[in-house]
């Protein structure tokens, strides 16, 4: 059976969380757009529903930023929803106005409706203009006591299937002359272990070789340090994904970033790939080999 194209779109009152939502929703593995015109919905949909698409999930954002175009969106709602060959929802995102006054107020934006005036009658505006497609939504969440957090988990709790995961793992190597990484969020430094580059026949190979990780491996500082190192990792990574961070990533950094630093990388993604969904890369293994093919 044909799998069909998942559609949602996310629309609702101005400052009741969208931008958190589309977020979750990429987190997901949708492909996302934020502020659609309402008017090119049924050209994306139909570029999409083509036997070369490799897209299955779209999540778009429809707000009175696009209110030009706005009094599409019912007759598009009822296109989608009679569609046979999309799953689509719609969902509406709420607050009550004494929060959204509020936000308002927090950020010290103007409301999209209330440009000249003041910020409650832009509320009031728009909930009026917006009361039938609320009545024509699948999911409505109401915001007003939700943080971005809550908000989050409860989008994912909804539009997540039960076998994707919102919580992956990076894993990666890396050489400190080439400097740290940006995106770490742990790091661990292993220049204290002996160093496979002293030792003629391994300079040239990679802690993904086995003489160069069992090299690594073999040390009694290499096995006290991993033994330590995960009953500190273990614990904490569900605190990670509890928290609401959707990738983690743990960096081994030597000093190339080809021998210790990579067998490190291997040995905890190995230990940790079946419970979490992982992916593991090595950013500098074969940077002295272009380095020399270069020169």
């Amino acid at each position: 059976m044909e799998n069909k194209l998942n559609i949602v779109i996310i629309t609702g009152m101005s400052g009741a969380g969208k931008t958190v939502a589309i977020q979750s929703f990429e987190d997901m593995g949708y492909f996302t757009i934020d502020n659609m015109p309402p008017n090119l919905i049924k050209k994306f949909v139909g570029l999409l529903n083509t036997p070369d698409n490799k897209i299955d999930k779209v999540a778009l954002v429809v707000d009175m930023r696009s209110r030009a175009f706005f009094e599409d969106i019912q007759s598009i709602v009822t296109e989608l929803t009679d569609n046979g060959s999309v799953n689509f929802k719609l969902l509406f995102l709420d607050a009550n106005d004494t929060e959204l006054v509020s936000r308002y107020k927090e950020t010290r934006r103007s409301h999209p409706l209330a440009i000249d005036g003041r910020t409650l009658d832009g509320i009031t505006k728009e909930r009026e203009i917006l009361a039938d497609l609320k009545n024509l939504s699948e999911v409505v969440i109401d915001t007003s006591e939700l943080t971005p957090r809550n908000l989050r988990a409860r989008i994912l709790q909804k539009f997540a299937s039960s076998t994707e995961s919102t919580f992956r793992i990076e894993v990666m190597s890396f050489g400190f002359k080439y400097g740290l990484p940006l995106d770490a969020d742990l790091v661990f430094d292993v220049r204290f272990l002996p160093n496979p580059h002293y030792i003629a026949e391994l300079r040239d190979k990679n802690g993904t070789d086995k003489e160069v990780y069992d090299y690594v491996m073999e040390h009694p500082q290499s096995e006290e340090f991993y033994e330590n190192l995960m009953k500190m990792l273990v614990p904490i990574l569900p605190a990670y994904k509890k928290e609401g961070k959707s990738v983690l990533t743990i960096a081994f950094g030597c000093t190339g970033g080809q021998h210790r630093s990579v067998a490190f990388a291997e040995r905890v993604s190995a230990a940790l790939k079946d419970k979490w969904h992982l992916n593991v890369s090595h950013r500098d293994k074969d940077r002295r080999k272009e380095t020399v093919n270069r020169s």
